[in-house]
């Protein structure tokens, strides 16, 4: 798992490789993740729009924005948590994946928070670190 803490909210990212939807011999390899906003502040934000950064092996660099996530744009009480789960393909064994929230708070206020950067690697992938 993968964490990131802004502003006492914390994002929470679990990867898991999908092997029945992936097809290795098209260059098809898709992953699910799945993301836990937990609000341990004591305002109220509302996730407005969300930003990813998507980066396969070969430094190929997709990036999405939008409004919300997974249709949503979820309300977040001090204390609530949120979790939804969604997906990537890629063309390639392996990448990484980061981003933001932008949140907004009741009285206005827009900010960021952090999406951790977390790797899709697809299982019996040898890595080498330099």
């Amino acid at each position: 798992m993968y964490r990131a803490l802004t502003r006492e909210i914390e994002v929470v990212v679990e990867p898991f490789y999908l092997e029945e939807q992936s097809d290795p011999d098209d260059d098809r390899y898709v992953w699910g993740y799945k993301i836990v906003i937990s609000n341990n502040s004591d305002m109220t934000v509302k996730l407005v729009n969300r930003y990813w950064n998507i980066t396969d092996q070969n430094g190929i660099v997709d990036e999405v924005m939008g409004a919300g996530v997974v249709g949503e744009q979820p309300t977040l009480e001090p204390g609530d948590t949120y979790e939804y789960s969604s997906g990537c393909p890629l063309d390639t064994p392996s990448g990484l994946m980061f981003g933001h929230y932008q949140m907004e708070t009741n009285e206005g206020e827009i900010f960021d928070v952090e999406i951790p950067a977390f790797s899709l690697d697809s299982p019996g992938l040898l890595r080498v670190l330099n």
